[in-house]
């Protein structure tokens, strides 16, 4: 008797498409309308994203990239490199995402950490006999910027050889894991690595192009809020978002983004409430004008 196997289902906003080599745009925009989800409803700010004094978008910590891995069924795969020499520990590494069900590689992240990073090279000494037995060229004063300082002498490689692996791992997790996801556009990635030192200069430059925006065009504004307005499908209402971001935000106009913004935002609403109201016979009628003749169709294959 044959037995019938039944192929496994296309995942829906998934990572894989078993029946094609290409994602459609509605499979796209479920994805990153998931990412959004789960970051919205899921993730906790500070546990598994936080934003950075000077920077734009939320940067992911290794919690947050676990709960995408584990919302894409991503498994982690790990290549190791030890380029560690003489009074060094350095580690290169490479991550690798297969999808749990199927082991096809998804992608790649590359994470590289050394102990001659600034913030695993020394440490503070613990008493003033421990500094004076230490040899001049392994110690140094640390000067802050508020005058203070503080002794430090260098920290032993050995000791910090597995805080530099997991690091190393982690960074590597979080690029594999924002390249598999495609969530590089609302995340960024080791912003929480920079030194402390160089963080005000990253705020005072965002400050500065916040302090002095270009200033308002009204008849920009009214144009493109006529064009979001004029858009009779969602598709149509996408484009005209799309064109009108690029040249507003070549003007710099902030003003009329968010005036552009909430007016694609009440037509999206006013769109989809036409959608749903629209009878079911209309949308069987539209859904065969919209079919071609010729259109192919696909079968489960069943093996005798």
């Amino acid at each position: 008797m044959n037995e019938i196997i039944q192929m496994p289902a296309r995942e829906s906003a998934g990572l894989t498409a078993a029946e094609v080599h290409r994602f459609s745009a509605v499979e796209i925009r479920q994805r990153v309308n998931l990412v959004q989800e789960v970051m919205q409803g899921i993730m906790k700010r500070e546990t598994h994203y936080g934003t950075i004094p000077g920077t734009q978008k939320p940067t992911l910590y290794k919690p947050g990239a676990e709960v995408l891995c584990v919302t894409f069924r991503v498994a982690q795969e790990y290549r190791i490199e030890d380029l560690s020499g003489p009074g060094v520990a350095r580690y290169r590494v490479t991550c690798v995402g297969r999808h749990q069900m199927t082991g096809v590689a998804l992608g790649e992240g590359v994470g590289e950490c050394s102990s001659s990073e600034e913030k695993y090279k020394w440490r503070g000494v613990i008493c003033k006999a421990e500094l004076d037995a230490t040899p001049e060229n392994l110690r140094r004063k640390k000067y802050y910027k508020n005058g203070n300082t503080a002794d430090q002498i260098r920290t032993e490689p050995a000791d910090l050889a597995n805080t530099i692996l997991k690091m190393a791992c982690k960074r590597a997790m979080i690029a594999m894991t924002l390249n598999v996801t495609a969530a590089s556009d609302i995340f960024t990635q080791d912003i929480e690595d920079l030194p402390e030192e160089l963080r005000p200069q990253e705020q005072a430059q965002a400050q500065s192009q916040k302090a002095a925006p270009a200033p308002h065009d009204p008849a920009l504004s009214a144009h493109w809020i006529t064009q979001a307005e004029a858009a009779i499908t969602p598709d149509a209402l996408t484009e005209v978002w799309k064109a009108g971001v690029a040249v507003i935000n070549e003007a710099k106009d902030t003003t009329a983004y968010d005036l552009f913004k909430a007016a694609v935002v009440a037509c999206g609403v006013k769109l989809k409430a036409t959608e749903e109201a629209k009878p079911e016979s209309e949308d069987v009628a539209d859904q065969q004008l919209e079919t071609p003749a010729d259109e192919e169709v696909e079968f489960e294959e069943i093996p005798e």
